[in-house]
């Protein structure tokens, strides 16, 4: 029996949406295999929905499909991860400027909320929320700049990093560590656009350092498990 095409959309962008939240959130490794019965099993949905849905991750470069072995989360080479980490400093700290230029009250508002969120994940020990919610941060600066097209390119390249953090990353602590998005959001909010830049700059090269760019195994985890 054929699905109606609203209701095949809808069903589609749902598992979508909540397959790449667990990729954001690192409860869904690179590499890990996604079967298209047992996702759709997971979702309750049909097979042609979940392969809509994966085709749409594919598209956004979480998921990657191979011919005859089916649908994995995608595994950012090394050298993809340099350029993606490049091109992020290249963007981001100019749109930090810009974002201190134009921040509004209710703007700091929603970053101060992000960070309480990521401090909030992080006392309960859910680091990948808490790396989710650091990755939201920086594209809420680029939407508060108001530079439409960079700010979606920003949106992927940071949903891209969730994959290179969840590879390469060496350094645990660092979240922990780092203050940086205090001192971006103070910069914001004083309209130092100088700082802001010079801060962004600082933090990206930073996110870069932590990261041991060396071929990495993915540990295999139960879809499932990881999902439910």
């Amino acid at each position: 029996m054929l699905e109606p095409v609203e209701q095949k959309e809808s069903g589609s962008a749902r598992v979508a949406e909540s397959l790449a939240m667990a990729i954001h959130e690192h409860r869904l490794s690179p590499g890990m295999k996604l079967s298209e019965d047992e996702v759709g099993e997971i979702y309750g949905v049909s097979r042609t929905v979940v392969r809509a849905a994966l085709q749409q991750l594919a598209h956004d470069h979480l998921v990657e499909l191979k011919r005859n072995r089916g649908a994995f989360v995608a595994q950012p080479s090394i050298k993809e991860a340099r350029e993606v980490f490049e091109a992020r400093a290249l963007l981001e700290p100019r749109t930090a400027r810009s974002a201190a230029e134009r921040a509004t009250p209710e703007d700091i508002e929603i970053l101060q909320n992000h960070i309480d969120e990521e401090h909030a994940a992080l006392d309960a020990g859910d680091t990948g929320r808490a790396l989710h919610l650091s990755g939201m941060f920086h594209v809420e600066i680029a939407r508060i700049a108001d530079q439409t097209t960079i700010a979606d390119f920003i949106a992927q390249l940071v949903s891209r990093s969730s994959l290179i953090i969840a590879l390469y990353w060496q350094r645990r602590t660092a979240l922990c560590e780092s203050h940086a998005h205090d001192a971006l959001l103070k910069a914001l909010a004083r309209h130092d656009g100088a700082a802001a830049e010079e801060l962004m700059k600082h933090h990206l090269l930073d996110l870069l350092t932590s990261l041991d760019l060396r071929d990495q195994p993915s540990v295999p985890k139960s879809l499932k498990e990881a999902l439910i």
